[in-house]
């Protein structure tokens, strides 16, 4: 599968909030470096951030759902 980066975030609960609204909706998603962000947050502007990874099929739905929401 291969996923393309939708959005970086700075903030965990912001981040999982958004994975969240779009697995419910059947999106494939997933946070890339969720946990490393999360146990040292000085990495944060480092690494860019958590990065909402989407399946390339999806990324037209979820972009317009996060534009909605």
């Amino acid at each position: 599968m291969e996923f393309v980066p939708l959005r970086s975030f700075d903030n965990y609960i912001e981040a999982n909030i958004v994975m969240q609204m779009l697995q419910h909706n059947n999106i494939n998603c997933h946070l890339k470096d969720e946990h490393i962000i999360t146990i040292d947050p000085l990495l944060s502007p480092a690494l860019g951030g958590m990065k909402l990874m989407v399946h390339h099929a999806h990324v037209d739905k979820a972009w317009d759902m996060m534009q909605k929401a």
